[in-house]
């Protein structure tokens, strides 16, 4: 797994979870490619090591490829236990989330700024 800073570029090389780091009180997770049973376990780390010590949890998502059913399960496991935002979604990722339901439980958001700037919902 790699921690790059954040406003670092992500190579076309690297691995699932590009990027890791707090962001105005916020744990941003940067995923990029193709997420599927075969790849999600990077993922799967970082979100649920996100979940253990921040209250929202924002998953960049604006360099994912492709998603399956394990990435809604994950998404679903992971919006149960903390705030999770989705930022940026793809046209494809956006239409699977709503073709699921999972856009009317998980907050999705048009940038990652945006996504940022909504302060936590309160307890």
């Amino acid at each position: 797994m790699v921690r790059d800073p954040l406003d670092n570029p992500v190579s076309a090389t690297a691995p699932v979870v590009a990027a890791e780091g707090e962001v105005g009180g916020h744990w941003v997770v940067r995923a990029r490619g193709d997420l599927d049973c075969d790849s999600i376990d990077p993922l799967f780390i970082a979100l649920w090591q996100a979940v253990a010590g921040h209250e929202v949890v924002v998953l960049d998502a604006s360099a994912v490829t492709f998603a399956d059913s394990s990435f809604l399960s994950l998404l679903i496991d992971v919006h149960q236990r903390t705030q999770l935002r989705v930022a940026a979604p793809r046209p494809a990722l956006l239409r699977l989330l709503r073709t699921a339901g999972v856009d009317r439980v998980i907050r999705t958001y048009a940038t990652l700024d945006e996504a940022l700037a909504e302060p936590p919902d309160a307890p």
